[in-house]
């Protein structure tokens, strides 16, 4: 029997554009219809601290897709920004962007959070999970060739880890390896395990 058995008189629904979000989510074996399509401003206040961030954004993706779920349905949300100098390095939007951004992170350590909303109409949970990304320096040709060649306009401080910028750039990590490409897939379990 799946640990998940609990979720069985609801219906999941992800609410992400992401691909590499469904593919963590299906990780748990479980079933779940992938929803997009509402347009969320993902604009923060300029006083919120940087690492609440994400948790803000993935309760506003929550609060606008609740409307569209039925009583016996479960809404994910997430959202998942790199921060440095206690700065929010979301998604670039545009080469030189990406280039700037992986110019920044360079040569130290940042962190990736991911906010997580799980919600009813009735329940809600929401958490962040925290990793810590060390890179090692990198040349501007290794730059030009990542952004050039693996386009990461879609991916928070313009690198997906599982990609060869991963290979060649992170030294180390502390913390969930998942966090990094989207979604804490352990805290997630955790947290359907006893919804």
């Amino acid at each position: 029997m799946n640990p998940l058995e609990n979720l069985k008189k609801y219906k999941i629904k992800l609410a992400s554009g992401s691909p590499r979000r469904r593919e963590l989510l299906a990780m748990l074996d479980i079933d779940f219809q992938l929803v997009s399509g509402i347009d969320v401003d993902e604009s923060f206040p300029a006083d919120i601290p940087a690492h609440h961030v994400p948790q803000f954004i993935a309760t506003k993706k929550a609060a606008a897709y609740l409307p569209t779920i039925g009583p016996d349905e479960i809404i994910i949300t997430a959202d998942t920004g790199v921060i440095v100098d206690d700065k929010v390095l979301g998604k670039p939007a545009d080469r030189q962007e990406a280039i700037d951004m992986l110019q920044l992170i360079s040569g130290r350590s940042h962190l990736v959070i991911t906010g997580v909303v799980v919600a009813t109409h009735l329940k809600r949970e929401v958490f962040s999970n925290v990793t810590r990304v060390e890179f090692d320096r990198l040349q501007l040709d290794e730059i030009e060739y990542y952004v050039d060649t693996f386009k990461p306009f879609d991916k928070a401080g313009a690198y997906g880890i599982q990609e060869w910028i991963g290979a060649v750039a992170v030294k180390g990590i502390d913390g969930c390896y998942y966090n990094v490409m989207g979604l804490p897939v352990n805290h997630l379990y955790q947290t359907l395990r006893h919804f």
